[in-house]
């Protein structure tokens, strides 16, 4: 597409799925990322393609749990107290996000994004060589008491009505899936729709290295500022360099907020951060991932080792990661693999971009046309950036879009809180 430039702002899984979009379409794409290769929620992730995550993590029903688990200090939830007044207005949006007309509004928004997936990341996945890094053999969900499953049912009903295929299987039928599992297991439901990678590191970098081959510059710089100019858009570094581009996209993760209000765009968006464990020899194997659902955690077999992962704690960018929930989950899982080895695990902690409604933000600014946001996708980023990708191309290029955008819209923060 001669004389389009784009540049994008962020390389993680989303920022390089958009760039790939851009490319393909003919533009002259720049990456610009403070640390291209660095760590980041794209490298450090479970793994899963989750196109069987349609409900919002805000339902009716939920704040019932949230005081159970907040008591546990090592539990799936926790808030740190520093933290707490500034995540007020995002609290109040969450709350407001699981009524249940919200609910339905917002589930019919997830499985119209996540209907596409394979679309869109199969061919991507084929074109940049990693066409066998991805594995589709479903996820096993399990349950360590019928009353636990119980409590899911209506989760599970209502994936069945937006086309998600669900089977409830017994105890033992869910060991002669995954024999590792031991006999705390007392049921679970197989989504055979869900697939996982090889590696999430592995991903990202043949894709970025892919991108670079083909033709994309890759920028080492901390993006200031983004500001709508006569012949495009500027972006600003903190180095005081500037670049030019007919269109930016903002796909920074849970950084993008700060940019978007510099532009005058208000938008709900907090670090979850999450924890997990790698064991490269952990004396167990399974077949796909297996979801822990009372305990809120997940155990990916990855090429690099088996990956424990979990945990959602809400304490801004700059707190100091705890480690102690990497080694909980670890000793949680050994509760339903007995058979695990814990040694030569690697903890890692990364910061997932969180909208109080589970919905990613993906659409135009309000300054400019032309500045196009594309994060906040929570737990889903891996499984919904080359949709994302596409969605943000067809805005790019003034196409046919594939999907409507209208749900993922910025604008949907306008309403400001109000404290009580």
């Amino acid at each position: 597409m001669g004389g389009v430039s784009v540049i994008v702002v962020g390389a993680g899984i989303v920022g390089l799925s958009v760039a790939y979009e851009a490319l393909q379409a003919g533009a002259a794409v720049t990456l610009v990322d403070r640390d291209p290769e660095g760590d980041k929620a794209s490298l450090g992730n479970a793994g899963g393609i989750a196109v069987t995550e349609v409900i919002p993590a805000s339902v009716p029903g939920l704040w019932k749990k949230v005081p159970f688990w907040m008591l546990d200090p090592l539990g799936p939830l926790a808030i740190r107290v520093e933290h707490a007044p500034h995540l007020l207005p995002w609290l109040w949006r969450f709350a407001r996000a699981g009524s249940t007309s919200e609910v339905v509004r917002i589930s019919a928004a997830l499985a119209q994004l996540n209907g596409r997936v394979y679309d869109d990341l199969l061919p991507l996945f084929n074109k940049v060589g990693l066409a066998g890094d991805l594995f589709r053999k479903g996820a096993l969900t399990v349950y360590e008491s019928e009353r636990g499953l119980i409590s899911d049912k209506r989760e599970w009903d209502a994936k069945r009505a937006l086309g998600i295929e669900v089977q409830e299987l017994s105890a033992p039928q869910v060991r002669d899936m995954e024999p590792s599992l031991g006999p705390i297991v007392k049921g679970g439901i197989f989504t055979p729709q869900w697939s996982h990678v090889s590696d999430p590191k592995k991903v990202v970098d043949v894709l970025r290295d892919w991108l670079a081959a083909n033709g994309a510059k890759i920028s080492k710089g901390e993006v200031s500022r983004v500001d709508p100019a006569t012949d495009g858009v500027r972006i600003t570094l903190d180095s005081g360099r500037i670049l030019s581009a007919t269109k930016v996209v903002i796909a920074a993760g849970v950084w993008s907020a700060r940019l978007a209000e510099r532009l005058g765009d208000r938008i709900l968006l907090e670090s979850e951060r999450g924890y997990n464990t790698t064991i490269v020899s952990p004396g167990i194997a399974l077949e796909r991932e297996v979801i822990f659902a009372e305990r809120k955690f997940v155990a990916t077999p990855l090429s690099i080792g088996l990956r424990i992962g979990g945990a959602a704690e809400f304490g801004g960018l700059t707190s100091v990661p705890n480690f102690k929930r990497s080694k909980a989950l670890v000793k949680l899982a050994k509760l339903y693999l007995p058979g695990l080895k814990e040694e030569g695990g690697q903890e890692w902690s990364g910061h997932r971009a969180a909208t109080p409604d589970s919905l990613p933000v993906i659409g135009r600014s309000g300054p400019s046309r032309h500045i196009i946001y594309a994060f906040g996708h929570g737990h889903l980023g891996l499984t919904q950036g080359p949709t994302t990708g596409k969605m943000v191309g067809d805005l790019l290029f003034e196409r046919e879009p594939h999907l409507d955008v209208r749900p993922f819209s910025a604008a949907r923060f306008s309403q400001k809180w109000v404290p009580p």
